[in-house]
C-alpha cells in the first residue's frame, strides 16, 4: 500500500475536511526475533480471513467519531523488513481515533491473522 496515495484518495471525498481531524496509520513489519521466545526469525508465513478482516473493519467504522478504515493484510511468506499489515484510521479527534486503532489492531492480530514463523537453523 502506498501510504500518501491512499489517504489522498481519502481526501477526495468532499466530507474529509468536515468530519476529519486526525489520520492515524499503523504498518506492521516482520521483525527478525521471535516475540515469544526471542530466537532469530529468517521468515515469517502469514495468512489473513480477508472476510474476518472485513467484517471486524465494519464493526469498527460505527465507532463515534470514525470517517474511514482501510485495511491491507497481506498474505504469504515474507522476510523480516517487510510490510505485512497497513491500517489507516480517519476520524474526528483523536479521543475517538487512538483508541480505535489500537482495539482494531489487537482485534485484527487476534481474530483474522494466523502466522508462523520460521526460525534460523
Amino acid at each position: 500500500m502506498d501510504i500518501s496515495k491512499t489517504i489522498a484518495e481519502m481526501k477526495k471525498n468532499p466530507a474529509f475536511a468536515e468530519n476529519v481531524g486526525m489520520v492515524l496509520v499503523h504498518n506492521g513489519v516482520v521483525r527478525a526475533w521471535s516475540r515469544k521466545t526471542r530466537e532469530e526469525v529468517t521468515a515469517l508465513e502469514v495468512t489473513p480471513d480477508q472476510k474476518k478482516v472485513e467484517a471486524i473493519r465494519q464493526e469498527f467504522l460505527k465507532k463515534p467519531g470514525i470517517f474511514d478504515i482501510v485495511i491491507e493484510a497481506k498474505s504469504g511468506r515474507f522476510q523480516p523488513g517487510d510490510d505485512l499489515l497497513f491500517i489507516i484510521v480517519a476520524g474526528d479527534i483523536r479521543e475517538n481515533v487512538k483508541p480505535v486503532l489500537g482495539e482494531l489492531l489487537d482485534r485484527i492480530k487476534a481474530e483474522a491473522i494466523g502466522k508462523r514463523e520460521v526460525m534460523s537453523a
